[in-house]
């Protein structure tokens, strides 16, 4: 994995979590994409016991919007998810083994494009590059850290309504989840009543097309969270939770997973 110029994550935990201060160490690489033709931060977060030479194999955790997860300072409004300090704490009380966490930024104003697989009109994306955003991940971040199969996928507020919810259409047709899937969702997303209502009943939709897939308690968990708003400090509130269920009594060898970013689409991965 190329090594740049490492940077500690600023230690002050927030107030509104229990979680101590990480102790990992956050490395920062450029990543000059072809696929999206721009260029972004990845932002890998290494425990406090990586040791550098390979001996030890650990699973690999993708999320996106590595903007908001690891620094209050380049978070969105000041707020991190503290993954850094979860990922910390669940380490040492030993319910999860130690990972390494990778953080995509996202493309700032180009955001919805790169993530939306389809023209939409609510949000408005005329020009959709979503589908090609598989290809880069699998062929432009995961060699930088180590090559695998999707075996966890960790789904937070999913806008499930865009383009007439054809990303609940896509669910029904996939045959092959991950192993263990947390979906996320809060009971004031929209901040309207009855958008609101409509939000969690698609994401109870999406919930029961998974059971019907196959994935019982074990494998899925789903957590909607009342009074619960679309922001960081709500995502925040249920990381630890997600990375414990995602993570307890991981299998041996290396898993690349992934979160999917707030609004987009949850896509099936390979087990």
């Amino acid at each position: 994995m190329p090594r740049p110029s490492p940077r500690k994550p600023k230690e002050k935990p927030a107030p509104h979590l229990d979680v101590p201060v990480s102790r990992g160490n956050l490395w920062l690489h450029t990543l000059e994409s072809r696929v999206f033709g721009n260029t972004r931060l990845v932002r890998v977060w290494l425990p406090s016991d990586y040791d550098g030479w390979g001996a030890t194999r650990y699973p690999v955790l993708y999320l996106n919007d590595g903007q908001n997860l690891f620094e209050p300072a380049t978070a969105f409004a000041g707020v991190h998810w503290q993954v850094g300090e979860a990922a910390t704490r669940l380490i040492a009380e030993n319910k999860i083994r130690p990972l390494i966490i990778v953080g995509i930024d996202n493309a700032g104003r180009n955001r919805a494009r790169e993530y939306i697989p389809y023209k939409s009109r609510d949000p408005r994306v005329v020009q959709a590059f979503g589908c090609r955003y598989p290809e880069f991940l699998q062929s432009e971040v995961m060699p930088l850290i180590a090559p695998g199969i999707f075996g966890r996928l960790l789904i937070e507020s999913p806008s499930l309504f865009v383009a007439n919810r054809k990303i609940l259409s896509g669910a029904r047709d996939c045959n092959a989840w991950p192993s263990r899937v947390f979906l996320g969702m809060g009971t004031r997303e929209a901040g309207n009543p009855e958008k609101d209502a409509k939000t969690v009943d698609d994401a109870r939709e999406l919930a029961a097309i998974l059971r019907t897939a196959g994935l019982g308690e074990d494998r899925l968990r789903v957590r909607i969270a009342e009074g619960a708003t679309h922001t960081e400090s709500a995502w925040a509130a249920r990381f630890p939770e997600a990375l414990e269920f995602l993570y307890s009594d991981t299998p041996a060898g290396v898993s690349s997973d992934l979160r999917m970013p707030p609004g987009s689409q949850p896509a099936g991965g390979r087990v």
